[in-house]
């Protein structure tokens, strides 16, 4: 198999998934291949991210994997294309509990409501069934409580590569602590502060 097809075929999976698509999931693809080997399948990878460097689309590297999405520049474009399937709203409380997750999990449902203050079930379930958090086990403690944490969605959702691409909490903003948010990914429906985010943006 010649370098140029095996690029070729990289570039089709990348334009035909709505997911991202990690190396060791394009070694599984090529394996049986010799010829194909994880050192080969990031210089073709890389070599195609600059290809795309400065064009409409482009190949990012998110939630542990590749992608093409469309540059923000486009968005409203994409947006008017796909209406309202381009935004996930979400509330200001289920936006902070979100938040919460993501910088203390694995975390308790308990955990969570003593630094909010508030009873947070319903907003879990919300959050849980847009599947930006998943339940990732148990505490060893009594009752055995669920813990949560963030899903490959919510990373995409965010452009985050993995979870350490997260602001550093000295980067937020003091006064909104429970706020790290800083893309236009997620629309708050509580007032001020509305955020979108702009799914097929992302995976178009």
């Amino acid at each position: 198999m010649e370098r140029n097809e095996i690029k070729d075929i990289l570039e089709t999976l990348f334009f035909i998934t709505d997911t991202p698509v990690s190396i060791d999931k394009l070694k599984e693809i090529f394996a049986g291949n010799s010829f194909v080997n994880e050192e080969l399948l990031k210089d073709l990878v890389n070599e195609l991210v600059q290809e795309y460097s400065n064009r409409p689309v482009e190949l990012r590297e998110v939630a542990g994997g590749f992608q093409f999405s469309t540059r923000p520049h486009f968005s409203q474009y994409v947006r008017k294309l796909f209406k309202e399937r381009t935004t996930l709203r979400i509330s200001t409380s289920a936006l902070e509990t979100l938040s919460i997750i993501a910088y203390k999990q694995p975390i308790t449902r308990a955990e969570i409501e003593d630094i909010r203050g508030v009873e947070v079930t319903n907003v879990l379930e919300t959050i849980l069934e847009r599947k930006l958090v998943k339940i990732v086990g148990r505490k060893e403690t009594v009752g055995r409580p669920l813990l949560y944490g963030t899903t490959t969605d919510f990373m995409r959702y965010f452009g985050l590569k993995n979870l350490n691409d997260l602001p550093s909490l000295e980067e937020l903003n003091i006064d909104q602590p429970n706020d790290p948010t800083t893309g236009e990914r997620l629309q708050s429906e509580e007032g001020e502060g509305e955020q979108a985010s702009e799914q097929n943006e992302e995976t178009q």
